[in-house]
């Protein structure tokens, strides 16, 4: 019998979960194993997941060693082995730094990262994400910052919202009658997509660029001559630079800039005017005071709406969790190969260091 061990997010402003209740009832009828463990902040309750065994939280640390650890956010940081199989965003394969250690511990422990971000079909799409939700949020950050922007202030700590109907009466609250005008690239993509509607539900102007605008490799001055650019790409070798370094001491109408894509870490990251994420406390980092720049880059945007972008990607990713009986083939086996990949490459460049 397979056991799904469903564990709590032990991150600050967290809220989202990647099973819910309906899915627990439908991996419980296939025959599954599911525990839960308890989070006092998550968006749905632990009473609603009836049928499941309860934990404590982070109690998958002395789970059966057969069990699979499902989570959504990164493991807290610590030095302990990881022995289990886990599911999660990883963000350990672009060469980041707490990705490394992440790696480490996995290959110490002998476990597995099933990493969700790599969980692909034969097309190379992912089958489940929570973009949509990422760029919907990302959006409202954004704008945020740059209605407290003209006022010379900077954007206030933020806190979870019931529905997206209450995130855009208090974003439309901070605008007044301004708006500004955006750019999106990464248009035609998920997060492209929640960002566009957030812009449409406010009435910004809005300006669509996707992969035939960038081509060219830049530079990009029309970037510059937006009040607000939302970077919705996965960056890879072959992304070009949307922001230089020199922006943000150069003229530009642009005042803010929302890195929704938010991997500053990256060496291909396509804007280099910053290096670190901000966070809910401190959602925009400003990086130039005369003419205002301000950067947004929070890697659990979606969170804002946990309980809709949970419900959106729970969905997605439910009939693939139906799959892992079998977890050596389809989406999962090809996301183990990519992890012991990248274990073995590691391997091989330390023994020629």
């Amino acid at each position: 019998m397979t056991h799904l061990w469903i564990r709590a997010e032990e991150r600050p402003n967290e809220k989202r979960v990647g099973v819910t209740p309906n899915g627990v009832k439908s991996l419980l009828q296939a025959g599954f194993d599911v525990t839960i463990e308890r989070d006092t902040t998550r968006a749905i309750s632990i009473e609603s997941y009836s049928g499941a065994q309860v934990a404590g939280t982070g109690d998958w640390r002395s789970a059966p060693k057969e069990a699979i650890i499902i989570g959504l956010k990164e493991l807290p940081e610590e030095i302990t082995p990881l022995h289990h199989r886990h599911i999660m965003f990883g963000h350990a394969f672009k060469d980041q730094p707490d990705g490394q250690k992440l790696l480490e511990r996995f290959q110490t422990g002998s476990g597995t990262l099933y990493d969700l971000e790599y969980l692909t079909d034969d097309t190379g799409r992912r089958v489940a994400a929570f973009g949509y939700w990422a760029g919907y949020a990302g959006a409202a950050v954004a704008i945020k910052s740059w209605a407290a922007a003209q006022k010379g202030n900077i954007c206030q700590p933020l806190q979870t919202f019931a529905s997206a109907k209450d995130l855009n009466a208090d974003v439309a609250s901070d605008l007044g009658k301004k708006n500004p005008n955006v750019i999106i690239i990464g248009a035609n993509g998920r997060v492209g997509s929640g960002a566009q509607d957030f812009c449409a539900a406010l009435g910004a102007s809005v300006t669509c660029w996707d992969i035939e605008e960038t081509a060219h490799g830049g530079p990009f001055p029309e970037i510059l001559d937006h009040d607000i650019f939302l970077n919705c790409i996965l960056a890879n070798k072959n992304t070009p630079v949307f922001v230089p370094k020199k922006a943000k001491i150069g003229p530009r109408k642009l005042m803010v800039i929302g890195d929704i894509a938010c991997d500053p870490g990256s060496f291909y990251s396509p804007i280099k005017v910053y290096d670190c994420a901000t966070s809910w406390e401190k959602p925009a980092l400003r990086v130039h005071k005369d003419k205002i720049l301000d950067i947004t880059a929070i890697d659990n945007l979606p969170s804002l709406l946990p309980r809709e972008s949970s419900e959106d990607f729970a969905a997605q990713l439910l009939p693939h969790l139906m799959m892992l009986q079998e977890i050596e083939k389809g989406v999962w086996g090809k996301a183990c190969a990519i992890f012991n990949e990248y274990i073995s490459r590691t391997n091989a460049a330390k023994s020629q260091s």
